[in-house]
């Protein structure tokens, strides 16, 4: 059988690209090189309500593990302030059944969907692969950050992420600790699941992330750990050309994801289906200017988001742990409430900026960080 569009990758992206495909009856089919799509679970899995309403999905009881009332952000030190995130009604997804119930809407559209199958080679006439060739029409590279390990390496930091039982664990709090030494470019995360179980992660330029997560553990105490994955995770941003040929590029294959968290549910899941619409008209207009649309709708949508967020990057890591420290020391209760109150999960450098604004601050960081800081701060 011929299709419209193969998808490479069974994840968030691709599945939502089949899914905007297939609804509008052209023949598409997702190819996943694991034996089960929601696996291996590298993703956190925090997102926004309004993030999953604008992907279109009304998560399952399954499929939901937790709502976060706030977020507890330490300093290298031991400083700490929070959020109270009630208002920007952020949750964590089970990434499994997360996948899942999006492949059952693909599914129900008319996708077709293949496990433990992956790409090989594109050809002229389609892909080659490990179940054979497949003709097709558009090759969809939605493969994660493996696609883009060989482009450019300077965008890649290691990390690890554990599941743990602990007591320590608060439920309904995200934990980020920030330690330029321990941790460069980076953080160590706590994203609580259920009672008393959470996904405990680092990553950072240059680390050892099995070595830095243990010692992480260690401190926080006593507990258990019942699972443990290490991957590579993309903050550059996104990819300069999105279609090239018949080959379209989604997801973290893109660069779709945070260059601040390198989450990407949000981000990548609006490529996926605004690729998806894209392929679809032009199967139906024959116009190769509904290709360019899907580049053109993303970057409206996160282009300046994104721009600023590589910005706090930046910004973070020139960053000592003594600039950090100040500007711990700078953060007012006004301030804390301002962000608790009219701050964004999805568009968060808004809220970044009055950190990094505050009274004192920017005399403490002015100095190294220049105009960077100026552009972030308009």
């Amino acid at each position: 059988m011929d299709y419209d569009a193969v998808i490479a990758g069974g994840s968030v992206a691709g599945l939502l690209c089949a899914r905007e495909i297939a609804s509008k009856n052209h023949r598409v089919l997702v190819i996943e090189e694991d034996a089960e799509l929601g696996t291996p679970e590298h993703c956190g899995g925090v997102v926004s309500i309004p993030a999953i309403d604008d992907l279109g999905i009304i998560p399952m009881r399954a499929t939901l593990d937790n709502k976060i009332r706030s977020a507890k952000i330490v300093s290298p030190s031991g400083k700490d302030f929070t959020i109270d995130a009630r208002q920007q009604q952020v949750i964590v997804l089970d990434r499994r059944e997360f996948d899942k119930q999006i492949a059952h809407q693909a599914q129900v559209k008319g996708a077709e969907i293949r496990v433990r199958t992956s790409l090989r080679e594109i050809t002229k006439e389609g892909v080659r692969t490990s179940d054979g060739e497949i003709k097709c029409k558009f090759v969809v590279d939605a493969r994660g950050v493996t696609s883009l390990v060989q482009k450019d390496r300077t965008g890649i930091l290691q990390s690890a992420q554990y599941e743990v039982f602990a007591d320590w664990i608060d439920k309904e709090r995200i934990e980020v600790y920030l330690d330029q030494e321990k941790y460069p470019g980076f953080f160590a995360w706590v994203i609580p699941t259920r009672r008393d179980e959470a996904k405990i992660g680092v990553a950072g330029r240059g680390i050892n992330p099995a070595q830095a997560i243990e010692e992480f553990l260690k401190k926080k105490g006593k507990h258990s750990i019942i699972r443990k994955i290490f991957a590579p995770i993309w903050i550059k941003g996104p990819i300069k050309e999105f279609v090239t040929g018949n080959v379209i590029t989604i997801g973290d294959a893109a660069g779709q994801a945070k260059p601040t968290t390198a989450g990407g549910i949000y981000s990548s899941g609006i490529g996926g289906m605004f690729a998806g619409n894209a392929i679809s008209k032009f199967l139906e207009s024959g116009n190769r200017s509904e290709l360019a649309e899907y580049q053109k709708k993303w970057n409206k949508k996160f282009g300046r988001e994104f721009e600023n967020m590589l910005l706090a990057r930046s910004l973070l890591e020139r960053m000592d742990n003594k600039t950090i420290d100040s500007i711990f020391d700078s953060i007012t209760p006004k301030i804390l409430d301002e962000i608790s109150k009219e701050g964004n999960f999805d568009f968060h450098t808004t809220s970044v900026a009055k950190l990094l604004g505050v009274r004192g601050s920017v005399k403490a960081v002015q100095a190294i960080l220049g105009n960077e800081l100026r552009r972030l701060l308009s």
